[in-house]
């Protein structure tokens, strides 16, 4: 990623009109009935300090919980890989399908494998994986990247939808954008892949180091068929997913469905550990990636990306977000926790752009379930950036223009001649739009955002001298 990708790509998304509507409507769709569902929870703040400190233990003794989740598995029979990066993972996932000899999969929605590549690294080997959750299956048809964590297909519409499913589903020609319809076409087109498909791949919700038991939440149930109908299960889950108790699930699984889909409850919680001889998959492994997390483990400020349990609250509720939509991030976790977190798994060289493309405006740490406090790890990283540059030898112009600034401020005949000046040029360029998105420099600024023209030609000194005084 360049540092400038996320501007770049910003303004295209501020051009497109039906992606912006789309977003608007979805967006307010989930927080409205989110809001109407929290509201019934009286302890809901408790219930939010409770999930907190349950995450921020979990991550501040990870080592801990990840060893007694590794023994917890292997003595319910599954078994446990290590992985330090995508690469190992994906390498260690396909050796694990190629020694079943199976050459397709089913998967259940998972973030991870999407930010490893995993199904990219599979086709490489012949391997296919099929999605099955509906957003998924939306974008591997439509070739698309995901654009919000709870619905990654957020960026289309029915009519746009029924458009793909007609092109690419056989027998759907006639097909219309009602959603019955449009999960109908899905479910049939799937069938076939849940009844044959001896292999699958999951993400993971939540794993409990105590029991060794796997969480996976969905609305749809084709997560449920994909871990219970294949021989082989193979999970793959970030480092920071464990948690060390089973009851710590009755917090965190009251908080996700309400922050995330506006529900009481997920209508499929899906919990497996290890294998039961004669019942659903005889083979589990699970696979634990890094990918960068401990890079932000050891960051005592930013390690508070590492807590979040992937609800997309924050997004719902981001104006910046709403505006441009998920692609401009070029990450799998876009929006303000994409913000935070893709730089600090990525490094700060590739993710610079990121900590500006969020408002401090904190409407995404109120809704936050486990109450990460993104607008203060947002200005933590902007500092690390700004120290990056000036260790490159970027940020000359912009020393150079604040000590200009202190030059003039600091001098009171001076700074009323440059008040006089600066008015009479941003009259100037109000008038001249395209004049001002040309300015070399400031066409950063100035390409999204109009310039002011002063109502008249008063300053604030000429209005404090002149008032009326008791």
């Amino acid at each position: 990623m360049s540092s400038d990708y996320f501007p770049t790509e910003a303004a295209k998304g501020l051009a497109d009109s039906q992606l912006r509507s789309n977003l608007r409507v979805a967006t307010h769709t989930i927080r409205e009935k989110s809001a109407a569902v929290i509201s019934e929870v009286d302890d809901w703040q408790q219930l939010r300090e409770a999930g907190r400190r349950t995450k921020h233990h979990a991550v501040r003794h990870l080592d801990r919980h990840l060893l007694a989740l590794e023994q917890s598995v292997t003595e319910a029979g599954g078994q446990v890989h290590w992985a330090a990066d995508g690469a190992s993972a994906n390498r260690i996932v396909g050796d694990l399908i190629e020694a079943t000899g199976e050459r397709e999969v089913v998967k259940v929605k998972s973030m991870l494998t999407d930010e490893i590549g995993l199904n990219r690294a599979l086709a490489e080997r012949g391997i296919a994986a099929y999605e099955t959750d509906l957003a998924e299956l939306i974008n591997q048809l439509s070739g698309d990247a995901g654009s919000h964590i709870v619905v990654p297909a957020i960026h289309r519409n029915r009519s746009e939808i029924r458009d793909l499913f007609r092109d690419q589903l056989d027998g759907h020609a006639d097909l219309d954008d009602s959603p019955p319809a449009l999960a109908d076409a899905a479910r049939l087109h799937l069938r076939r892949r849940f009844m044959t498909a001896r292999v699958a791949v999951s993400g993971a919700n939540f794993a409990v180091a105590e029991t060794g038991t796997v969480c996976v939440v969905e609305s749809e149930g084709n997560g449920r068929m994909c871990t219970t109908l294949p021989s082989t299960l193979i999970t793959v889950m970030g480092i920071e997913k464990v948690l060390p108790r089973l009851e710590d699930l009755g917090v965190l699984l009251q908080l996700l469905p309400r922050s995330a889909t506006g529900e009481r409850m997920n209508p499929y919680t899906s919990l497996w550990t290890g294998i039961t001889p004669g019942d659903g998959p005889q083979q589990f492994h699970l696979v634990l990636v890094d990918a960068g997390r401990t890079n932000a483990l050891a960051d005592p400020t930013g390690r508070q990306a590492l807590h979040c349990i992937r609800c997309a609250a924050c997004l719902n509720v981001c104006p910046v977000y709403e505006r441009v939509g998920g692609h401009a991030y070029n990450s799998v976790y876009p929006g303000p926790i994409g913000a935070i977190l893709t730089p600090q798994l990525t490094g700060m060289e590739r993710g610079r752009s990121l900590p500006w493309a969020s408002s401090l405006c904190g409407a995404c740490y109120e809704v936050c379930p486990v109450k990460i406090d993104i607008p203060t790890v947002l200005i933590h990283l902007r500092g690390k950036v700004t120290k990056l540059e000036q260790q490159e030898g970027a940020g000359r112009n912009e020393r150079s223009v604040m000590t200009f600034a202190r030059i003039v401020m600091s001098r009171p005949r001076l700074y009323r001649l440059g008040q006089r000046i600066v008015r009479w040029q941003l009259r100037l360029l109000a008038r001249l739009p395209r004049v001002a998105r040309a300015l070399p420099g400031m066409s950063g600024w100035t390409g999204v955002r109009e310039l002011p023209e002063p109502e008249d030609d008063q300053t604030f000194r000429d209005w404090w001298r002149g008032r009326a005084t008791p």
